[in-house]
């Protein structure tokens, strides 16, 4: 099977959108951490130091989703280049190895969904536990 110039250009919009996704989600990841710490430096207790150690994992595994996405991106642009030149056999293991970024990008925002919902269960256990002491 050959490819053409338009089959790498149809990863380009579902890309940028994972992209902004996972800007997105380091950004609110950001916001709650400077909230956490302010809460955690007025009241110190456990759930928010777990919640803040929780919070560590879930940027550090952002940060390795964005580097996969910018590197299937640019995969993908020099798939597209070296089909432009007609160099078939590069691009096809370009854009091979560009899907190969972008899907272990999306294994790697699984992982980050399940911290993420170890995170909820936490607040959820914080406040059963606050319900309870009334």
């Amino acid at each position: 099977m050959q490819i053409d110039i338009t089959t790498p250009a149809l990863l380009f919009p579902a890309i940028s959108l994972l992209l902004l996704a996972y800007t997105n989600r380091f950004l609110v990841l950001a916001q709650l951490t400077r909230q956490l710490h302010a809460e955690h430096q007025e009241k110190k207790n456990e759930a928010n130091l777990r919640q803040i150690l929780n919070l560590r994992k879930r940027i550090q595994l952002i940060r390795v989703m964005q580097l996969l996405g910018v590197l299937s991106f640019t995969l993908c642009a020099l798939a597209m280049f070296a089909l432009f030149l007609n160099w078939v056999l590069p691009a096809e293991v370009l854009f091979g190895l560009s899907l190969l970024g972008l899907l272990s990008s999306l294994l790697f925002s699984l992982v980050e969904i399940a911290i993420s919902t170890d995170s909820l269960n936490i607040a959820l256990e914080d406040l059963e536990h606050s319900v309870q002491e009334e």
